[in-house]
């Protein structure tokens, strides 16, 4: 008996993401404060010439959560946008993502903070899916990922707003998501009605979440 294989090529996004994972254990068990600033992007890097840090610094995490949570999104919005739109464009839209947040992170930052992590070059390509697919459900947040992307870019606007603490650049999350922006309108063919849908479903999220909240005062009072 012959049985036939189906041999399925694992999408790049999905390349994107082992790498991801390779660079960054490679780094934290083997890795030191010296290789750290030629892998890490900032703004000192690049005045001097170290410009393989824009691309560098995207495969490289700071710890297992910041490490995990990225690869959770890059998984779910990376293949959703490779499927709508092919291996090209999404790598396009990761690369010019990332490296373009690193750029324009330098106007808020000091020269001498460094900068790591694919999270900006997710969020830009969140909001590539929020203007074409963003009804597409995610089994892994249970909810579409319009919402996701939305509820998350308001979340990092605040963060970043409001100065909030810790070692997470909100504001590169913010340009990422913007610079994603103009790649949606590009390649969607429905791109107004996808953000009004985006829209509407956001306003249904925070009325469901009223609801719930003083459905609960109301139980506690």
């Amino acid at each position: 008996m012959v049985i036939e294989t189906i041999d399925v090529p694992l999408k790049k996004v999905n390349w994107i993401i082992i790498l991801c994972i390779l660079v960054s254990v490679f780094f934290w068990y083997y890795g030191s404060d010296l290789t750290f600033g030629y892998v890490a992007f900032s703004g000192e890097n690049l005045l001097e010439g170290r410009v393989w840090t824009l691309i560098t610094a995207l495969f490289l995490h700071g710890d297992l959560l910041h490490l995990l949570g990225n690869m959770l999104f890059l998984f779910v919005f990376g293949n959703t946008v490779e499927n709508e739109l092919g291996a090209a464009k999404t790598l396009l839209v990761f690369f010019i993502g990332g490296i373009l947040s690193f750029l324009l992170s330098t106007l808020f930052y000091d020269p001498e903070t460094y900068l790591i992590g694919a999270s900006a070059a997710i969020f830009t390509l969140t909001a590539v899916v929020m203007l074409l697919k963003p009804l597409k459900f995610s089994f892994l947040f249970l909810m579409p990922q319009g919402l996701v992307a939305v509820i998350y870019f308001i979340y990092n606007l605040f963060a970043a707003y409001f100065d909030f603490h810790g070692n997470v650049s909100y504001i590169s999350h913010v340009i990422g998501f913007v610079i994603g922006i103009p790649f949606g309108i590009a390649w969607s063919e429905d791109w107004v009605k996808n953000l009004l849908l985006t829209i509407g479903l956001f306003l249904l999220y925070l009325l469901i979440m009223l609801l719930l909240i003083s459905g609960i005062l109301g139980i506690l009072v």
